[in-house]
């Protein structure tokens, strides 16, 4: 229908055009060549990259399955081993500690019965002092007041004495 009402049908143009387009196709239109490059390109790539990742994939599957058949068991038994000698070397440890803060707790308490019976003594000695020093304090003064006395008499002798010869 195009051809019925295009202006060149069934004219001597008509070749020319037909030419041109041709002429255009072979050499300006790349899009069948591109197309076919791309085909191949995508089919050579999908095939490598196919053949690659199946490869990667069956390594990841033997990885898995030798993990899971030898090294996950090894490892699992191992962990037992060493985790059921370790919890023993905790509650050794643990059982260690605890006697050794009670060794500790012991000797604090025996530390502060001494220093409780130095206090005590301290303060025993401290009274019996001061006791002493109050015995002492009544004895001086108790001198002081016999000094005081026998001055007084001296003097009051003294006084007399210096009357009889304040009458010559």
């Amino acid at each position: 229908d195009r051809r019925r009402d295009s202006p060149a049908a069934g004219s001597p143009i008509q070749p020319i055009i037909k030419d041109v387009g041709e002429v255009y196709s072979r050499l300006l239109d790349h899009r069948p060549v591109i197309q076919g490059e791309i085909r191949y390109f995508v089919k050579e790539f999908e095939e490598k990259r196919g053949l690659r990742e199946l490869r990667v994939l069956e390594n990841l599957k033997n990885t898995i399955f030798e993990t899971n058949e030898h090294v996950l068991p090894k490892c699992e038994q191992a962990m037992q081993d060493n985790l059921s000698e370790t919890f023993k070397r905790l509650q050794a440890a643990n059982a260690m500690v605890r006697r050794l803060q009670e060794r500790e707790c012991e000797a604090r308490k025996i530390q502060a019965d001494k220093v409780m019976a130095r206090e005590e003594k301290c303060i025993a000695h401290w009274e019996e002092f001061m006791k002493e020093q109050q015995n002492k304090r009544a004895e001086v003064d108790e001198e002081h007041r016999k000094a005081m006395e026998r001055l007084k008499e001296q003097y009051s002798e003294m006084e007399k004495e210096l009357a009889k010869y304040a009458s010559f």
